[in-house]
């Protein structure tokens, strides 16, 4: 399996690749981003390439040059960027993505694009939402991620490209930073609680949100695309969850391993509207049923590998 990803030094890019590489092997996966960091693993790991996503050209040669079979196109503004300058968000978010399923059309790729619980908004129902349901977004985000959505059933309808993805909640990672999304606070927190041992807090303290550990992200993309698509009814996109909390109760999980820890608030309005308009949390039946998904981390135990983590991480550069 040949395998080409866009976007990959971002928060999902930058751990994905590495997890490809020892799945399907160093060579066999092609990094590419529009930006370069010499220092990222992603980087340093195999083969790496400057690119545009949304030139098509330039995408489709290195599909062609390494006999790509399958595209991550991961390559998008988030939600909080993404509101800040939403043509930009309408041109990245959606250009590239067409760039991308013309290539899969042309050269017979299969395509894993993520979406979010940004496709919902707030004629949702916000309790387990279904998979099947209202989406009406009120972000530029949200409304890209709907577009995408379609887009994608469309190329499978129409051209038979193999088009999957799942909506992703928040993901959480102890790796990469966050990257501007309206769930940074999340990741944003047990930094700040190992270094500072407070933090102060965008969004209200009883603003529940779906939330997932990096492991499990990684895991439903990688997944999903091995799923066999005879038992897909759905394919863009499936409902993901692993947990569904609020920033006081994320504060009180940390304190059971930093008693002293803190937490106050700040809001800010932008965002807090964002998180207001998208789900409390998600039903997921149609991928646990159709592909098998199966969450392997929840808020206690993602919070006390997140804290390890960060407090060995500490030690080791002090």
């Amino acid at each position: 399996m040949r395998i080409l990803i866009t976007g990959a030094l971002g928060q999902l890019g930058s751990e994905l690749a590495p997890a490809l590489r020892e799945r399907y092997g160093v060579d066999n996966v092609i990094v590419t981003d529009i930006r370069t960091d010499s220092q990222s693993p992603a980087v340093l790991g195999g083969p790496f390439y400057t690119l545009d996503c949304r030139d098509g050209e330039a995408l489709t040669r290195l599909v062609k040059k390494h006999r790509v079979q399958r595209i991550y196109h991961l390559a998008a503004l988030l939600s909080a960027t993404a509101e800040a300058n939403p043509q930009k968000a309408w041109d990245i978010n959606m250009n590239g993505l067409y760039a991308v399923l013309e290539t899969a059309r042309t050269e017979g790729c299969s395509v894993f694009t993520p979406s979010s619980i940004g496709a919902f908004g707030p004629g949702t129902p916000k309790e387990y939402t279904p998979q099947d349901t209202l989406q009406r977004p009120t972000t530029m985000y949200g409304v890209t991620k709907v577009t995408g959505e379609l887009l994608c059933d469309y190329y499978h309808h129409r051209y038979g490209v193999d088009t999957r993805g799942v909506r992703f909640p928040g993901i959480i990672s102890n790796v990469a930073p966050p990257g501007g999304g309206t769930t940074d606070y999340a990741v944003d927190i047990y930094y700040e609680a190992v270094n500072k041992g407070r933090y102060t807090c965008f969004l209200k303290g009883d603003t529940y949100l779906d939330m997932m550990y990096m492991p499990d992200a990684l895991k439903a993309a990688m997944d999903l695309m091995e799923a066999d698509p005879g038992r897909l009814r759905h394919r863009n996109a499936f409902n993901v969850t692993a947990m569904s909390f609020c920033p006081e109760e994320q504060a009180a999980y940390i304190r059971r391993h930093i008693p002293t820890f803190e937490i106050d608030y700040r809001i800010d309005p932008v965002r807090q509207a964002i998180a207001n308009s998208w789900p409390n949390s998600l039903e997921d039946y149609a991928a646990r049923v159709e592909w098998g998904w199966s969450p392997e981390y929840d808020l206690e135990r993602m919070t006390a590998d997140m804290l390890n983590t960060l407090k060995a991480r500490q030690i080791k550069h002090s």
